[in-house]
């Protein structure tokens, strides 16, 4: 903390928010080793129902597409 690249990221985020549910990590904190190890020079890092989406800036075209077909698979 702070970190801008986060919160420019949860800035784009926003519109979005009503179709997941936002969850942060800090990977600085220590039961999160494992995460800061692997991520430590690619923050922000996105998951997506536990599988990696995307890296350092959110990519609202891969978003779409990713939530477009988990909504059409919960349908």
């Amino acid at each position: 903390k702070p970190c801008p690249l986060c919160d420019e990221a949860k800035e784009v985020l926003e519109p979005y928010k009503i179709r997941f549910i936002l969850q942060e990590v800090d990977i600085t904190l220590p039961d999160n080793l494992a995460w800061y190890d692997k991520y430590k020079y690619d923050i922000p890092v996105f998951h997506l129902n536990g599988k990696f989406l995307m890296k350092h800036q959110v990519d609202i075209q891969k978003l779409e597409d990713q939530l477009m077909k988990l909504e059409l698979q919960n349908d």
